[in-house]
């Protein structure tokens, strides 16, 4: 056993999964060893899952200082064989002559030594990235492929990210790992002189309340919104959970040791409500989680804004 491998077990050992869905975990070494790289139409490379990561984590060290080894879960993996194969039966492959690779990956590391606390928890500051083959045109002649970059807050207790909008890239286009390095360190440059006031306002959540039936209120609004008519939709904040993510959060207010409902309580903290929506969210396929997991936190900063009766245009979810 490699000491990657080694590594990857300590640290599943000492906090959850940050994300779950249908994904399995994975070295970047044993991505790198046993995975084939896709190619173009005219056998032109893509660029791989590990030098996306690799040139994402250099950019993260010029701007952050040291970093944790890279954790990374993929999914949806790509079965092949090699040509000398192709007449055999499925049983009858040895090792040596199947192929594989993963078509969607996700991947963070901590930034070593930045380390705050809120509400008694421990939260690291943390980098990341989301890559899906699927949206990348591998049938075409050589294009610019399709990637996402993070920065953001994440707790220990649960490995639940609090990624707000601007340390989100989006999808961005990219054809070199140096268009990947380039852009990662504008988001991060840009992130880390903002790194501070985010956590200050992820902070100012644990200072609102909401009660049992607010909660359930809410609950009821979110199923509701998903009924109305598009144009009904439009005139309220956008919300991209479904019912999945609804059922699970509603599960989690019960039952988790965390976040969830205590004994002699009336309700919760808006802090506990995100960490609800952003446990729940963890339940999404890697392409659409960063996206989910951006709008809990904004959710949740917007019902905290209406609860206090401030202008936040979240208030048709608590009336």
């Amino acid at each position: 056993m490699n000491n990657d491998t080694n590594t990857l077990e300590l640290e599943t050992q000492q906090h959850p999964n940050f994300i779950e869905s249908n994904t399995q975990a994975m070295s970047l070494a044993e991505i790198a060893d046993k995975c084939i790289v896709p190619t173009f139409s005219d056998n032109s490379l893509t660029i791989s899952h590990q030098d996306f990561c690799g040139a994402v984590y250099k950019a993260a060290e010029n701007v952050f200082g040291a970093l944790t080894p890279i954790e990374c879960r993929v999914s949806h993996p790509i079965n092949g064989r090699i040509p000398t194969a192709l007449n055999k039966k499925t049983q009858d492959l040895a090792d040596n002559e199947k192929t594989i690779y993963y078509q969607r990956l996700a991947w963070i590391a901590k930034v070593a030594n930045l380390t705050k606390n809120i509400n008694g928890q421990e939260i690291h500051l943390t980098i990341g990235g989301v890559r899906a083959y699927s949206e990348d045109k591998l049938y075409n002649r050589p294009s610019a492929l399709k990637f996402k970059i993070f920065v953001g807050w994440q707790v220990r207790v649960c490995s639940n990210l609090m990624l707000q909008t601007d340390g989100f890239s989006g999808s961005i286009d990219c054809i070199t790992q140096a268009d990947i390095h380039q852009k990662a360190l504008e988001l991060f440059n840009r992130y880390d002189s903002v790194k501070d006031s985010n956590l200050e306002a992820l902070a100012e959540l644990q200072d609102t309340r909401m009660t049992e039936e607010q909660f359930c209120h809410i609950l009821g609004r979110l199923r509701l919104y998903q009924a109305l008519p598009l144009a009904q939709q439009r005139e309220i904040p956008q919300v991209i959970l479904g019912d999945q993510a609804i059922n699970e959060a509603t599960r989690q207010y019960v039952s988790n040791p965390n976040f969830g409902r205590k004994t002699g309580d009336d309700g919760i903290s808006t802090w506990d409500f995100m960490q609800l929506l952003t446990e729940a969210a963890k339940g999404s396929y890697i392409d659409r989680w960063l996206d989910r997991n951006a709008n809990c936190i904004e959710f949740a900063t917007g019902i905290r804004k209406a609860l206090r009766y401030e202008d936040s245009g979240y208030d048709w979810f608590l009336n």
